[in-house]
């Protein structure tokens, strides 16, 4: 069993980590621990008996052991627990500044200036509080180098060499810089949360003829709701009273709207915009579709991607290598003059202030959780930002055909004579496949019945009674029963054959219509990876609609298993893709490195998915991989951002050319400068998404 825990202000990457091993480590009932920087989110691996109450008092205990001023709650309180104030998270900062600033007007007296020393080091330690606090903590778990060490060391040797005012200096920029950096996570959090637009408030239940406002949580599957214009759709159902517009592009991305009517099934999310309708939840609010679509991204930054997972390993031993080195650059120059032992001591405090890694291991997952929630607006889900980075990988695409490349609306385009399209219509009335509806929908007349129907999985439907057998289906099934005098060549489109008593009647020809986006985007796709459709059509339908997307390869008369092993054998020097809809393709989606399914495809492709186009538009897999592209951009820049002015920086505080005020800009700074440049992606406009820049 999987459960949430929001951790608020906690943005130390290596608290985070501590965090997450004291979590497993003294939480019997606990299995793994997971934390999201960008959602604030731990995620729990928890055994069924799982006790919230008791647990959340215990978690917030090992965070506290970790880190202050860190709130633990509840996930589904994330939107009305209130946090602590400005004034109360840094009333003992703001208390030891005041000190600081009485000490300086005290400074004036000459009198008072034998004192002012005792005073300075009353308003560091109110300073410096949370900062020894959390150093502390680490001591007493054995870590002795993190950001908080750091900090520390850096500001007790400027007061131990007499320069207080650097070391308060030091510690107000920290503190301004650390609430900059919880507004900034807490700003992108609200601006992805805005963007999608996905939070359901409360749901209308019919109870004994009276209407009551309940949370979403608690709607049941049979409940009625009545849905107002203006509210949102609390939970997939069908609707049983009225008919309506909806907007559909919280889910989509795109604001065209949607009619519907008594008896059409309407997703949770969807916005009313036309009259009050019922509707019958078919689904509770927890397994609707809007509740796995927030489910999606705000776990989507757990499946880390490879930038992430490499500056996580960094940050674990660049902290003691940069302890280890300020130590040199103390002790190496004293050894060899005694005398500048402070002038080697201050520079090796404003060595441990630049070399605080805050910019990079809080701004790479940051770009990532932004990139994800950007894509979502445009009705792109991924389920992990390692499937985002992937992405710009890809050099093979393999893509199916009915409901992909086209809508999977079929229509006959032809039969050899009426009796064969009424054979057909009569038996392919027994199933429930797209093109049994088509031939179904063509014959007008009355059809027959017959006593013993069945399927036969990838070929057709036998079906017979006293006096006869009919074989409704493809080539391979009329073949299997040895009946000859089959068209040799297949004509375009879809080729279903009848045969009556072992005799070959005649066939009927179902086409489908290309997607409006289908050519455009095969067309541009072609330019940056091989792509080859994968079909169980006939060689005829499946060069025609092949060519017609833009001359992209294809391989025709494919059974599920036969995708499989295509798919594989495709040459590929990077990532391959797999794009699809329907139940037949779960296992190549599952298979390929990311498997995208269409978003109104069928559950099963979805649920394997990495990626989920919603609209089913073949537009926004061009734009999956240029938000992807724009992601690692920005991730690159951060690195080499964060890194060449740190290195720099570090370099000169070597040679002792640099200044505290220095060192803070690049710290705090820059990585303020990273987390702003993150946030880029969440504040594009949406029309330049999809253009090559």
């Amino acid at each position: 069993m999987v459960k949430k825990v929001i951790m608020k202000n906690l943005v130390c990457t290596g608290c985070a980590a501590s965090i997450e091993k004291e979590l497993v480590k003294q939480l019997g009932y606990v299995h793994s621990a997971s934390f999201n920087f960008a959602s604030q989110t731990m995620l729990l691996e928890v055994d069924e008996d799982y006790d919230e109450a008791s647990a959340i008092e215990e978690i917030q205990n090992i965070v506290d052991s970790v880190e202050s001023g860190v709130d633990v709650f509840p996930y589904e309180q994330r939107n009305t627990v209130k946090t602590k104030t400005f004034i109360k998270t840094y009333r003992y900062v703001l208390i030891g500044a005041l000190i600081y600033v009485i000490g300086a007007l005290f400074g004036h007296f000459e009198i008072l200036r034998p004192r002012l020393n005792v005073l300075y080091w009353i308003g560091y330690m109110l300073l410096a509080h949370k900062i020894i606090h959390n150093a502390y903590l680490g001591l007493k778990r054995s870590d002795f180098f993190n950001e908080n060490t750091l900090m520390f060391i850096a500001t007790f040797a400027a007061m131990l060499i007499e320069k207080p005012y650097e070391a308060a200096l030091v510690i107000v920029f920290y503190s301004i810089g650390e609430h900059l950096q919880h507004r900034a996570v807490e700003q992108s959090k609200n601006e992805i949360s805005s963007l999608m637009d996905l939070h359901v408030d409360y749901a209308n239940v019919i109870e004994n003829g009276d209407v009551r406002i309940k949370d979403p949580m608690s709607v049941q599957v049979g409940d009625r709701l009545v849905v107002k214009k203006g509210e949102k759709i609390p939970a997939d159902g069908v609707i049983v009273k009225g008919r309506s517009t909806f907007n559909t592009s919280a889910l989509t991305g795109e604001s065209k709207l949607r009619e519907a009517e008594e008896g059409d099934y309407i997703l949770s999310g969807n916005i009313n915009v036309g009259e009050v309708i019922e509707l019958k939840a078919e689904k509770e609010y927890s397994d609707s579709t809007i509740a796995r679509i927030i489910d999606i991204i705000e776990n989507a930054t757990n499946k880390k991607a490879k930038t992430e997972n490499f500056i996580t390993r960094f940050a674990r031993y660049y902290t003691p290598v940069v302890t280890a080195l300020a130590f040199l650059i103390f002790l190496i120059p004293t050894l060899i003059q005694p005398a500048q032992a402070e002038e080697y001591i201050f520079r090796a405090a404003i060595f441990l202030v630049i070399s605080c890694p805050c910019a990079l291991v809080l701004s790479i997952p940051l770009s990532y959780f932004a990139g994800i929630g950007a894509s979502a607006k445009e009705g792109i889900l991924f389920k992990g930002s390692n499937y985002l980075d992937m992405l710009n990988d890809v050099d093979t695409i393999g893509i199916d055909k009915t409901g992909t490349l086209t809508h999977g609306n079929f229509e006959v385009a032809g039969f050899t004579s009426l009796k064969t399209l009424k054979l057909a219509a009569s038996v392919e009335k027994y199933s429930n496949h797209p093109i049994a509806s088509s031939i179904i929908e063509a014959y007008p007349g009355e059809m027959e019945t017959f006593e013993s129907i069945e399927e036969m999985a990838g070929m057709g439907i036998k079906a017979s009674d006293e006096t006869r057998e009919i074989l409704v289906g493809n080539r391979k099934l009329l073949e299997e029963h040895g009946i000859e005098g089959i068209e040799k060549k297949d004509a375009a489109g879809t080729n279903i054959f009848v045969a009556e008593n072992g005799t070959y009647i005649g066939r009927v020809v179902v086409k489908d219509q290309i997607r409006d986006t289908s050519r455009s985007v095969m067309k541009r796709l072609k330019q940056k990876a091989h792509i080859t459709m994968l079909t169980g059509d006939n060689e005829a339908t499946a060069s025609e609609v092949a060519y017609d997307v833009g001359n992209i390869g294809y391989a025709h008369n494919l059974m599920p298993e036969d995708k499989i092993h295509i798919f594989n054998a495709l040459p590929s020097e990077g990532r391959k893709v797999y794009v699809g809809d329907g139940i037949n393709d779960a296992p190549l989606i599952r298979n390929a490195d990311v498997g995208i399914a269409m978003g109104e495809g069928s559950e099963l492709a979805i649920d394997v998915a990495d990626v989920i186009i919603m609209n089913n538009d073949l537009s926004l897999l061009e734009k999956a991989f240029h938000i992807s592209k724009r992601t690692r951009r920005i991730v690159y820049q951060n690195i080499t951002i964060s890194l060449g002015v740190k290195f720099l920086f570090l370099l000169l505080a070597g040679f002792g050319a640099t200044t505290m005020l220095m060192a803070i800009f690049a710290d705090v700074g820059i990585t303020l400068i990273a987390v702003l440049n993150a946030l880029r992606l969440i504040y594009r406009r949406k029309k330049t998404y999809g253009e090559n820049r």
